[in-house]
This record gives structure tokens, sequence and C-alpha cells, in this order.
């Protein structure tokens, strides 16, 4: 039963992918359709991300201090694993207050 559940996962996914490239063979020239499919991977990457975000530490404001950091950090334009390592050290220290 378990290869059976594998099989239909990989056909639906496999599917969702090829789909999209069998039925749209024609260039898109649709502006708002090609604006929308820009960012529907930076809107579905932030709705993931968002929410493990705040509910992965233990104190929901290590989590705010990390976020926080992190987006000042990303705003300097420093890269990512400056801004991972900056959010993950305010984190560890901010959990280990006593609050």
């Amino acid at each position: 039963m378990l290869y059976v559940y594998i099989l239909i996962m990989a056909l639906t996914t496999y599917l969702i992918r090829v789909l999209p490239i069998v039925l749209v063979r024609s260039r898109l020239e649709n502006k708002f359709i090609k604006s929308f499919l820009y960012y529907v991977p930076y809107a579905c990457l932030t709705a993931m991300t968002i929410p493990a975000i705040f509910f992965s530490t233990d104190q929901i404001i290590s989590a705010v201090c990390g976020f926080v950091v992190a987006v000042i950090l990303g705003i300097k334009k420093q890269p990512l694993p400056i801004v991972a390592a900056g959010a993950c050290i305010v984190v560890f220290i901010i959990e280990r207050l006593p609050f």
C-alpha cells in the first residue's frame, strides 16, 4: 500500500510540472499573467518561511529579534550565510537570557 501512495504522489508531482508545458505551447503575451507567474515563487516561499520563523523557537521574542536582525542584514545587502548566521546568533543569545 505504501508503494501505491508513493506512485500517486510521484504522478501528481509530475503532472503539476508537465501539464503547463503541454497545455500552453504559445508564448505568454499577457503582462498580468507574466507578472503573476513571476512573483508566485516569492509569495510561496514567504508564506512557508514566515510562520516557520515565528514558531521555531521557544520564546516569540527571540524569533522576532532574529527576524529583525535578518531583515536589517538583508537590507544592508549582506550575503545569505551572514544573514542566517546573524539571525541564529541573536536567537541563541536571546534564548539564553532569563526572562
